[in-house]
């Protein structure tokens, strides 16, 4: 994880659109303000806290016409830092509300130091950092979060827990958009929605958890795992293993047997 900006104690007296760029940004919003996505408007009368996955159109101000008053990080994310945001059941392009933000806070004002002293363990102190702040929000995520009406998310959901129940299964978009009744674009566009990933990194993200257990626990060839997690091709499997893991099956499972002795 690479931190771009950080930058605390800003003020904007109108509203602002969130910027677009290629990566994500933490927003912790320390005043009152109203929230608006795709043309539905949210009121928050205390502190919150949002992940922008800068993909979608967003807008913020401060209630009543009062200075907005936020800090924010922006940064650059790997697909294994998505993939733990993700297993956090962290939303993105939600706003959560704060209960208590001493933790978020005193955690950004650390991070603000060592951006602008650049220590001996600059990486790591951030990457930890960071994610006490997603451990924060997952906390709080389980209050009241601001959702968004997204149709048919009952359905969206018991797919997404299959999916990771049996990640073995031949899964098909194609067949899932039939029997929902609805078109494929639409389909990708509310499992992102729902989600905060799309319906292919889940399906590949289920399959490379299932393998990471087998490699852990069986004594199992590299080529029946693939063949148990859904893989026609080993070649195939060990290339988005790779991506995934930033290491082979083989490297993996060696690194887990020593973990072990």
């Amino acid at each position: 994880m690479k931190i771009n900006k950080i930058n605390l104690n800003c003020h904007k007296k109108s509203s602002s659109e969130i910027e677009k760029n290629p990566h994500f940004t933490f927003f912790l919003f320390r005043s009152p303000m109203v929230f608006t996505s795709g043309g539905e408007s949210k009121v928050f009368t205390g502190n919150s806290a949002l992940i922008s996955s800068n993909i979608y159109r967003q807008e913020m101000r401060g209630l009543n016409n009062s200075p907005l008053k936020y800090d924010y990080i922006n940064f650059q994310t790997s697909s294994v830092d998505r993939q733990y945001i993700i297993s956090m059941n962290i939303p993105l392009d939600i706003p959560v509300e704060v209960s208590d933000d001493f933790v978020i806070s005193s955690t950004m004002k650390s991070m603000k130091y060592e951006f602008m002293n650049k220590g001996k363990h600059y990486n790591e102190f951030m990457e930890l950092s960071m994610r006490i702040i997603f451990i924060s929000i997952n906390e709080m995520f389980s209050a009241k979060p601001y959702l968004p009406k997204i149709p048919k998310y009952a359905e969206l959901k018991n797919i997404r827990d299959a999916i990771f129940e049996e990640p073995m299964k031949e899964w098909s978009a194609d067949e899932i958009c039939y029997d929902m009744s609805i078109s494929r674009s639409y389909f990708h566009r509310l499992y992102y929605m729902a989600f905060g990933t799309t319906y292919r990194q889940d399906v590949i993200y289920s399959r490379i958890l299932y393998a990471c257990e087998l490699l852990k626990n069986t004594d199992l060839s590299i080529s029946e795992i693939a063949e148990k997690c859904g893989y026609d091709s080993d070649s195939y499997f060990m290339k988005q293993f790779r991506q995934q893991k930033n290491c082979t099956p083989s490297e993996y499972r060696k690194t887990a047997d020593d973990e072990t002795t």
